[in-house]
């Protein structure tokens, strides 16, 4: 089967005929026209002049950023090798330390959230300037911008392969982004009544979860583009929403200042987690790999072994504070104070050891979950910290497709920590090793 569409097949055609006839290799023109059945009339002006020698003289380009790359991969692992303590810290407990590696500076408005995609190193980010822009986070440079909101983008994020880019604005309009097709806006969600400020993509990617100022959640089939089910019960603007790994819960967080767990297939609320004291800015599921960690910290006794996904959710709030919560009883496990103003970012760490967060007051801070202590305070940006992500990208053969990229993120090998922060500066800070 080929790699290619129809479409590219058909342009590959007209780019090797147009080399063809420029070259005087008539009948090799004629052979490949009649076996291709590509009609195709040669044009000096015509896109596909030239067009074969462009792409080979970029092939080598690429060619060698990856032989450089290798390179230096080769030497940070012979470094790494020599210091085995060193290696334990620069990859499963890193954690980011000032300065940044990459300062991205174009949105023209505050940077509302960030995503990484989960095979190459393409950062996407959203802004209130209506747009979300494309970057490469390895080597600090801009790839480009989607435009099709009209209005602030709020939030985004990737289906699992990296294939699909979704986006919600307060234009109330849901759009998806096929990164096999040139980023093109292929699908638009229509269904909320107010701005949309939060949306993901549930595990099998076949469904989005969304929440709205409506102070409602909704749930899109993603193939036919319509509303499955619509989930009612906060009684002001919902602001985050998130499945668990599972997809049998979601939670969320609103300005009435709660914290809820939903059956996302009744539609039924499970849990009513009270107790911050003003509007809950964001709430993300612990990964399993806390779980340890938070039984540190809350005393729960080592007997309980709970692995079960959407155990434990963590909230940040314009009080200032971040709340560890029991899904199951609703019961708050711990209080984190330090920041000095809003929260409204959070991200476990990988290894489950630590959680990320940043803030209105500028920082970014590492919390130890065994102990609750915040470990580090980073001064990040210039303005408010409005965004946090995680990624963790293969180094070789970032942009390759095939199996051999697959292959180097499935069995873990290969691999560096990379942390990002959008702010209302309008830059986005990359941190690395």
């Amino acid at each position: 089967m080929s790699l290619l569409s129809d479409r590219q097949r058909e342009e590959l055609h007209k780019s090797i005929l147009e080399y063809l006839h420029a070259n005087n290799f008539s009948a090799a023109f004629s052979a490949l026209q009649e076996d291709t059945g590509t009609k195709y009339i040669p044009d000096p002006k015509a896109k596909y002049a030239g067009l074969l020698e462009k792409k080979w003289t970029s092939v080598i380009r690429l060619q060698k950023k990856i032989m450089d790359l290798e390179n230096r991969n080769a030497a940070l692992q012979e470094e790494l090798s020599t210091a085995p303590s060193k290696r334990s810290a620069s990859q499963s407990d890193w954690v980011p330390r000032a300065p940044a590696a990459h300062s991205l500076t174009g949105h023209r408005q505050p940077v509302t959230k960030i995503a990484f995609h989960p095979q190459y190193s393409i950062l996407a980010s959203a802004s209130e300037d209506a747009t979300v822009k494309l970057w490469d986070w390895e080597t600090g440079e801009f790839e480009r911008t989607l435009k099709g909101h009209t209005k602030a983008v709020m939030d985004l994020d990737f289906d699992h392969k990296g294939d699909l880019l979704v986006t919600c604005s307060q234009d109330l309009f849901i759009k998806i982004w096929d990164s096999q097709n040139e980023w093109k806006n292929t699908k638009t969600f229509p269904g909320h009544e107010h701005s949309v400020s939060s949306v993901r993509f549930m595990p099998g990617d076949q469904h989005i979860v969304s929440a709205s100022r409506d102070r409602t959640i909704r749930v899109f089939d993603v193939s036919s583009t319509h509303m499955v089910r619509t989930l009612s019960g906060h009684g002001e603007w919902v602001r985050c929403v998130t499945p668990s790994e599972d997809g049998k819960l979601i939670a969320s967080c609103s300005n009435d200042q709660t914290v809820r767990t939903w059956d996302p297939l009744t539609g039924e609320v499970k849990i009513d987690m009270r107790g911050h004291d003003n509007v809950v800015e964001v709430v993300i599921f612990a990964p399993t790999a806390a779980y340890a960690a938070i039984r540190e910290l809350a005393g729960i006794p080592s007997s309980d072994r709970t692995a079960r996904p959407g155990a434990y959710v963590a909230s940040g709030s314009r009080d200032k504070t971040i709340k560890i919560w029991d899904t199951q009883s609703g019961q708050m496990l711990r209080n984190l104070a330090g920041h000095d103003n809003w929260i409204r970012a959070l991200v476990f760490h990988p290894s489950g050891k630590y959680l990320l967060s940043a803030a209105d007051d500028k920082t970014i801070r590492v919390w130890d979950l065994a102990t609750g202590r915040c470990i580090k305070t980073i001064e990040a940006h210039s303005h408010f910290v409005q965004t946090l992500a995680w990624g963790r990208q293969s180094i070789a053969g970032n942009k390759s497709n095939g199996a051999e990229a697959d292959s180097k993120i499935a069995d873990g090998t290969k691999l560096v920590n990379v942390v990002a922060s959008g702010s209302v500066d309008q830059t986005i800070k990359v941190w690395l090793p």
